[in-house]
């Protein structure tokens, strides 16, 4: 599940592994009940639900295996060109990458490369864990950023499988809340053999909670490779879009949908032709999105009906995952979602690998490293409400040079992050070379 275990434990300072374990033994009817609302809400697939109950899908192949664990979408996006780097530097290896989100199962089925399989992680109950390690022995595990999930952690360190926190963040928030529970975040941060941390603050952050070895290689973020587009499928939006003003409002959550909706209700009279592309962080909430735009009177078309857009469509809702390549390709400005709430924004730096003027609320804390990168470049402009989003737009659409600036040096600060993934190849080398011998 997407609830954060050790966030629970926090609040109790004397809580401790051994609780943790027996608290989550004990609740298995409260997770089996859990698991059947999810997939209710679409959260889970239902044909793949046994594996978050540890028990694999899927043939284990033979040889050597490396565990990547990331949370969702954004986390195991960041990791596809480590992934490739792992794979070409070493030909004996295969990845088992697990994510606990059905939108980032079905990205991760489609983007993964040879040699590299996905199952959705186990709910962490100790029984379940086990089951899970005891098929796939993995020689190596990866856990990516942030999610820690107690048992799955030091289950896997009593087995003496190596452990890295790569592109590791934790909040100012998270590392108050953490202070609550001081014996179990030194007990988990202590079961890796190396924390490769995105920036000093974090690495100072975990160093306070315990965590032993800790070194700071950069936001992994900043190497991915820009997200793939279909030539056909962008050639036909391309096509239907036209001449037409365009903007794009990517990852958007709930009230932000009602706010990009309203701007473009204002600009609409001032420019003429004005359509809005809106991708929602979650798909499945289309049919709600579509509910709130139509009462303020915008005609919609939606992606998941196969609706065309025509000359009368104010908005056209891709309601779908996986094609936010195709829609930053076609539009020069995008607005970044999660950023107009306390949600802590969404990664920005997708938008201007591929030429996108960038803008965001105030809430970036998940990306702060990434919004400094661009602001400082002048490719992201931040605005705090509706009103100041609807005036960006107005003056990025209605200035071309200044939006042409904007682009360009989006792409250029991009660019300049690629020696990130250099440096936590040559950090993981190590615990790579021991997953390979373990099982060689």
């Amino acid at each position: 599940m997407n609830a954060q275990g050790p966030a629970l434990a926090a609040r109790n300072q004397t809580f401790s592994a051994n609780l943790y374990r027996a608290a989550t033994t004990a609740a298995l009817p409260l997770v089996e009940l859990l698991i059947q609302q999810r997939i209710m809400r679409g959260k889970e697939e239902p044909t793949r639900v046994d594996e978050r109950r540890g028990i694999a899908s899927i043939e284990r192949p033979r040889g050597p295996l490396v565990w990547i664990h990331a949370a969702s979408l954004g986390e195991a996006q960041s990791v596809l060109a480590l992934i490739e780097r792992i794979l070409r530097a070493s030909p004996e290896l295969h990845i088992l990458m697990t994510t606990g989100t059905v939108t980032s199962a079905q990205m991760m089925g489609d983007r993964l490369p040879h040699r590299a399989i996905h199952q959705y992680v186990p709910v962490d109950r100790t029984a379940w864990v086990r089951k899970f390690l005891d098929y796939w022995q993995p020689g190596a595990g990866l856990w990516v950023e942030s999610e820690l999930w107690p048992n799955l952690v030091l289950e896997s360190r009593r087995r003496n499988i190596p452990l890295a926190l790569i592109n590791a963040r934790m909040s100012a928030r998270s590392h108050k809340g953490w202070h609550r529970a001081p014996r179990l975040a030194r007990q988990l941060l202590s079961a890796f053999d190396t924390i490769l941390a995105q920036d000093e603050a974090i690495a100072e952050r975990l160093r306070d909670l315990g965590a032993p070895h800790v070194s700071v290689t950069g936001n992994l973020k900043l190497a991915a490779a820009p997200l793939p587009a279909t030539a056909s499928e962008l050639i036909t939006l391309q096509d239907a879009i036209g001449a037409r003003p365009v903007w794009l409002a990517a990852s958007t959550h709930r009230t932000e949908e009602d706010m990009v909706g309203e701007v473009h209700h204002t600009l609409s009279d001032r420019l003429p032709g004005l359509l809005t592309l809106l991708a929602p962080r979650h798909p499945q909430r289309g049919d709600e999105v579509e509910q709130s735009l139509q009462r303020i009177g915008l005609s919609v078309a939606r992606h998941s009906r196969g609706d065309p857009i025509t000359a009368a469509t104010d908005i056209y809702l891709v309601d779908a995952t996986g094609l936010l390549g195709q829609l930053y390709r076609v539009s020069p400005l995008a607005f970044v979602g999660g950023s107009l709430i306390p949600h802590g924004g969404q990664n920005m730096l997708e938008a201007a690998q591929l030429g996108c003027a960038v803008l965001h609320g105030p809430h970036v804390e998940n990306f702060r490293s990434i919004t400094v990168d661009l602001g400082t470049a002048g490719a992201s402009r931040e605005v705090a409400n509706r009103e100041e989003l609807t005036r960006a737009v107005a003056d990025l659409l209605g200035n071309p040079a200044k939006l042409d600036a904007m682009t360009n040096a989006a792409q250029a600060a991009a660019a300049r992050n690629q020696a990130v993934l250099d440096t936590t190849m040559q950090r993981l080398q190590p615990l790579l070379a021991k997953a390979v011998a373990s099982q060689t």
